[in-house]
């Protein structure tokens, strides 16, 4: 495993971290989530050298927070780096366009969910505290600065971030105006591509940390969709891969599949891909079985990607806009 710096927080960080949402079930989630094997897959990404950890209350309402904090006890040696997030208040994801402050993330909500996780997780101090939705119309107001602020100054928060809405990596700068955010969250892939625009160089200049999520477009970059691929209801799938993205998803995977190299795998030139741009710290793929475990860590090997692969790979960029069924 290979290691890089997060930002001005200056952790040494595995570059391939582990995103947790798949592992912690609950409604709204994915489906086929196991209780019973998530401890072991979260003890082979340890022992193959991952060190950080991407959670949120909402995984399962709790759940999710709580294997991670069984993982920390089961390994005292480890230093191991946890963030986890705070929900809406409203339970909105993205928060609706007269949604205000009051109705996403008032002071005494973020000083509660703060506490709940870390009670769930069984520590004292939550390494990166993130806002799970965000609109950059709340930046000026006092109160969530405050709120953080006073967080770190109690010591029960070491960083503060932000995860940004699906498809809009822009939607930050004001709040990265304020110097309080030390992380952004987003989604970054072979098709989502945009962050390099001005997300990417902004914090860069700043020193602050990228976390890039959804390395495999919610499942479309694994190559294994197809026309005919259905999901349980209660499934978020269900709606993500809807009549509007199903068949344009697999289509542009399917063009992609040729330009997998030999002896590669789409799952693999994904996350070469992701992890190519040197603004990123870490990227944070779903692993719900031991083989994405071991598949996904090995990744991190050194080996970069050829210069000519990478402008093909750049023409494959889809721009896409928030949607009612995106999000």
């Amino acid at each position: 495993m290979r290691y890089r710096r997060m930002g001005r927080l200056g952790w040494q960080v595995s570059e391939v971290g582990y995103g947790m949402w798949g592992i912690g079930g609950g409604p709204g989630g994915f489906t086929g989530w196991d209780y019973d094997t998530a401890p072991a897959c979260l003890d082979e990404a340890v022992e193959r050298g991952c060190n950080f950890f991407d959670t949120a209350w909402v995984y399962g309402r709790g759940v999710s927070e709580q294997l991670l904090g069984g993982l920390v006890r089961r390994h005292p040696d480890r230093r191991l780096y946890l963030a986890t997030k705070i929900p809406p208040k409203n339970r909105e994801w993205p928060p609706g366009p007269q949604d205000s402050l009051d109705d996403v993330f008032p002071a005494e909500h973020i000083r509660e969910f703060t506490h709940r996780s870390l009670e769930n997780l069984g520590v004292d101090r939550i390494d990166l505290l993130q806002f799970h939705v965000w609109e950059d119309r709340w930046a000026a107001d006092g109160r969530w600065q405050e709120a953080v602020a006073d967080l770190k100054r109690e010591g029960v928060v070491d960083g503060i971030g932000i995860s940004v809405n699906r498809w809009e990596p822009t939607n930050c700068h004001a709040a990265l105006d304020t110097g309080l955010i030390d992380v952004v969250q987003v989604i970054y892939n072979i098709f989502d591509q945009a962050p390099e625009d001005e997300l990417f160089p902004r914090a860069q200049r700043d020193d602050i940390a990228i976390i890039a999520r959804v390395p495999f477009d919610e499942g479309t970059l694994t190559g294994t969709l197809t026309a005919d691929s259905t999901w349980p209801e209660e499934d978020w799938r269900s709606t993500y891969f809807g009549p509007e993205n199903l068949l344009p998803s697999v289509e542009r995977a399917e063009r992609l599949a040729a330009e997998v190299p030999a002896g590669t795998t789409m799952p693999e030139l994904a996350l070469r891909f992701t992890l190519h741009h040197p603004a990123v710290s870490t990227v944070i793929p779903g692993m719900r079985r031991a083989e994405h475990v071991r598949a996904n860590l090995a990744v991190s090997d050194g080996v970069p990607l050829d210069a000519g692969l990478l402008d093909t790979l750049r023409a494959h960029r889809w721009d896409r806009k928030p949607t009612s069924w995106s999000q």
